[in-house]
């Protein structure tokens, strides 16, 4: 191979552009890469940390839900006493306005009873006056005899 004054001259050349590009174009490169870099590492870095938060929110949320059906449990038992609580009052008032309509009913009845003891005792008299006057074919006063008419009554 001949060396003659091209080849120098291109290697002059070449050792020139070598020298540019590390002096000029070679920091601004690394540069961008080195940012890129960064950037990269930055993203990565808020992803794990977006991630650690979203599982912190995932259990955040598990922890809420939990309180709540927790919550809407106990307001259901009590609910469920107070409903049960209404049944028990409604029984017992329903039994107590049995009761008392029962013993309104019984004392009607004794009240009625005694009424017709008495009607009958009175018609008895009567009849038993009646009775003795067609007997002894003359007229008994009640008024004169009511002594007599009472004490009848009270036996029958």
């Amino acid at each position: 191979m001949q060396f003659n004054a091209t080849l120098i001259g291109e290697m002059i050349s070449f050792a020139i552009l070598i020298w540019f590009c590390v002096h000029f174009i070679w920091p601004h490169l690394n540069k961008a890469i080195e940012e890129r870099q960064r950037k990269i590492a930055d993203g990565l870095g808020a992803a794990e940390r977006a991630h650690a938060e979203l599982k912190d929110a995932d259990a955040k949320v598990a922890a809420e839900i939990r309180d709540a059906r927790q919550k809407a449990a106990e307001i259901i038992d009590k609910a469920q006493q107070q409903a049960n609580q209404i049944l028990d009052k409604a029984r017992a008032d329903a039994i107590s306005e049995v009761n008392r309509q029962k013993a309104l009913a019984q004392d009607e009845i004794a009240s009625m009873a005694q009424r017709a003891r008495d009607e009958l005792r009175e018609r008895v008299g009567t009849l038993a006056v009646q009775g003795a006057s067609k007997i002894v074919q003359r007229e008994i006063d009640p008024a004169a005899h009511k002594a007599l008419l009472d004490q009848l009554a009270a036996e029958i």
